[in-house]
């Protein structure tokens, strides 16, 4: 903890100390991966190593791949799953995490018939640095031809909480007390590293059918943000808490009242630390696009004023870091003329103290969803980015003291 908060703390320093245009202290860094890499996420692990997974191709399938991160030189990238009925999509894609003791989870989506949205959840653990996986589990057994997606995987103690959005209440023949015909679920089970499971529980009958979850830990509690839809359509971010063995009932983050038909494909981001707590996320309240951020000073139970980060034209697209001083980083991706800009904003619970453009994307298709993670080595921000000739990659920036 103090190789790491003393890392912070030197990078911070470094951030307050420059002006805006000599902002490239996040340096390039290079990564195992293949033609046409997409869609990274990141985690961060209890003894220092960042781990990636990634989706790519490997001849007529999709392979789900995973590497770590040490000492600045990453694994041989391992596949977890190669398949043609791999779900692969800009907004829902394949996350990994790692149990107190080693074991590596890694969750993916598999088709589970010809309808566009129907796949399912699948899981499997890795106790050998990712050379071979169990079989796959699913979190949910419901059977059901429908969208089963949007996953979390946050460790706690020595176990993985997953959290994911369930499309069961499709078939009315499922539906459980509370639950309403044709609404996404929230739904979580907890699962141990020897590949048990608890029941499935819904938390939410009712939410936004394919915004991103996102959680943390805060003071002794899990935390849980997602895009809640009421009866009359709004569609604002709710937070859970999973305290003692037992999950809260849902309450707003912040009233934007955003009214809204459909589905925006934008999920919040959460962030903890102790007891402080960020949570950043878009809205379209009012017909007006916007990025914003809330802290909490007591592990979410309450949040102060919301701040709008944005410049204007803002994509959404969060990603949240909380750092060792209390601050924290926020990106998102907003529109400049007709390129996409990747942003960072360093905020304190007043306001944002600051913001950079990290990256341009002047191609035709998307940086998608940005991701950071936070080791002692420094702070990473992986993305999917377009290339001229119509494929993807994947790039990193590494933020530290070292060169």
């Amino acid at each position: 903890m103090f190789k790491f908060a003393l890392s912070v703390a030197i990078a911070l320093c470094m951030l307050s100390s420059v002006a805006a245009e000599e902002f490239p202290t996040f340096q390039e860094f290079p990564l195992p991966i293949g033609p046409d890499a997409r869609e990274p996420s990141l985690y961060a692990t209890q003894d220092g190593r960042l781990l990636m997974s990634w989706t790519e191709p490997s001849e007529d399938n999709f392979a789900v791949k995973v590497a770590s991160l040490k000492d600045g030189i990453w694994s041989e990238p391992r596949a977890v799953t190669t398949s043609p009925d791999i779900f692969v999509n800009w907004a829902d894609f394949p996350s990994v995490a790692e149990f107190a003791d080693g074991t590596m989870i890694v969750h993916w989506l598999q088709r589970s018939a010809n309808s566009a949205y129907a796949y399912d959840v699948r899981i499997a653990l890795s106790r050998d640095d990712g050379e071979s996986w169990s079989t796959p589990i699913a979190p949910h057994h419901d059977g059901t031809k429908a969208q089963h997606g949007f996953v979390t995987l946050m460790p706690l103690e020595d176990e993985v909480v997953a959290v994911w959005l369930d499309g069961r209440a499709d078939d009315g023949d499922l539906l459980e007390a509370g639950a309403v015909v044709g609404s996404m679920q929230l739904r979580a089970s907890v699962i141990s590293s020897d590949g048990s499971m608890t029941p499935n529980t819904a938390i939410d009958f009712s939410t936004c059918s394919c915004c991103q979850t996102a959680a943390a830990i805060a003071g002794d509690a899990l935390l849980v943000v997602y895009r809640d839809r009421s009866e009359a359509e709004i569609r604002d971010i709710s937070l859970v808490r999973l305290q003692d063995g037992l999950w809260s009932a849902p309450v707003s983050v912040h009233d934007d009242n955003w009214e809204l038909s459909g589905c925006p494909v934008n999920g919040p981001s959460i962030a903890g630390h102790d007891d402080r707590v960020v949570v950043a996320w878009f809205t379209g309240a009012d017909n007006v696009p916007a990025v914003k951020f809330a802290f909490s000073s007591d592990a979410g139970n309450s949040f102060g004023n919301a701040f709008r980060i944005d410049h204007g034209q803002p994509v959404g697209r969060v990603d949240t870091l909380m750092l060792d001083d209390g601050s924290a980083l926020i990106s998102w991706v907003e529109w400049k003329e007709t390129d996409e800009i990747l942003m960072v904003c360093r905020a304190i619970p007043e306001g944002c103290i600051e913001s950079f453009e990290l990256a341009v994307n002047s191609a035709g298709s998307s940086i998608n969803f940005p991701q950071m993670a936070a080791t002692p080595e420094g702070i990473y921000i992986a993305w999917t980015h377009p290339l001229p000739d119509g494929s993807d990659t994947i790039r990193m920036l590494k933020w530290s003291s070292r060169s």
